[in-house]
């Protein structure tokens, strides 16, 4: 099936749901295969999320917001088995935010009877995903905005629809200036070890017409110090009350180059994803991923005799390197104060 991929103000839909069946874009794939994953059971949907099949805090939200819904068909409306399974859902991956949220938001959905209610826990997973859409165009529009006119934007990892239930949150950002004239260049660093932006943002960006370059994330200073670059502009799978941000490994390293060499840098994510009881970064639990991939993105099959590897997925940049933040409240400048 290919994917229907529509370059309006709402992105393309990477996440269907009929109440019975979950289908999703199997990002695992792309750019060279389009296929769709169809999700019947709550293992399926845990293992798609764990096995990055769908990833990006946004989208993970959504797919396990719809996965409740399959898992309270899967345990006939038991709300005792469906809790158990909700928390099998919420270990997938556990720093993004927006699963532990999405998930909170289903368990709110009241009981029928004593039992679980379909169509209201359906409903509110739709409720999710179309509020996901709203809040990427207020993003993409706030955060455009805000950018100006600017030679280059560069930024990490995936953060469009694919990332999303709509045009993305910095890719979102990205789109709409480029599509404005605002925006001259875009840059894609390819993010090791999943290449995500050299697989899937360059694929997003190809698709939606937007001449973009790829480089490796070596190579992100180098093109800072050209002066070709006026933003970085990222995602985040966590945000924490005081503005600390927790993104896909490499971005730390990105802010402190921005910073060095006078580039502006940004985080554009939803509300959900900024944490409020988390007072800072230092207690954001960050996942820690198989070794192997490591050995794998190099092209071999096995760990080599006598290699170690660390491969944390996420790292922490410090909310004193971050200029502006962005949800679909609008901008947000330090000191940072989510609740206005």
């Amino acid at each position: 099936m290919k994917t229907p991929f529509d370059p309006s103000e709402n992105g393309f839909q990477a996440i269907r749901c009929d109440g019975h069946r979950l289908q999703l874009l199997d990002q695992r794939l792309l750019p060279q295969r389009q296929r769709w994953l169809a999700l019947t059971d709550l293992e399926g949907v845990a293992e798609a999320i764990r096995d990055l099949a769908v990833r990006g805090a946004p989208a993970i939200g959504i797919t396990a917001a719809y996965g409740a819904v399959i898992a309270a068909r899967e345990v006939s409306g038991d709300p005792l088995a469906w809790r158990t399974g909700m928390d099998r859902l919420h270990r997938a991956r556990p720093t993004a935010v927006n699963l532990a949220w999405a998930l909170e938001k289903m368990r709110s959905v009241p009981l029928k009877q004593g039992r679980l209610d379909f169509a209201g826990l359906m409903d509110q997973a739709r409720r999710i995903h179309r509020d996901d859409i709203a809040a990427n165009r207020a993003m993409a529009e706030a955060g455009s905005r805000h950018i100006g006119r600017c030679a280059g934007v560069l930024t990490h990892c995936n953060t469009g629809s694919l990332a999303t239930g709509g045009i993305g949150t910095a890719l979102g950002v990205i789109l709409a200036g480029a599509r404005s004239g605002m925006i001259e260049q875009v840059y894609a660093g390819e993010t090791r070890p999943w290449l995500q932006g050299a697989r899937l943002t360059a694929w997003e960006l190809a698709q939606a017409g937007v001449a973009a370059h790829v480089l490796v994330d070596g190579a992100a200073s180098a093109l800072m110090a050209t002066g070709r670059v006026g933003w970085v502009v990222v995602g985040s799978d966590r945000i924490a009350a005081n503005g600390d941000v927790a993104n896909k490994i490499g971005t730390y390293g990105l802010a402190v180059a921005a910073r060095h060499h006078g580039v502006g840098f940004m985080v554009v994510a939803p509300q959900s994803t900024v944490d409020p009881v988390m007072a800072n970064g230092e207690g954001i639990e960050i996942e820690q991923r198989d070794a192997g991939e490591i050995w794998r993105a190099a092209g071999l099959d096995e760990q080599p005799e006598g290699f170690a590897a660390w491969n944390p997925v996420f790292d922490v940049t410090p909310a004193a390197l971050v200029d502006c933040i962005v949800t679909e409240k609008g901008v947000h400048r330090p000191p940072y104060d989510f609740t206005r």
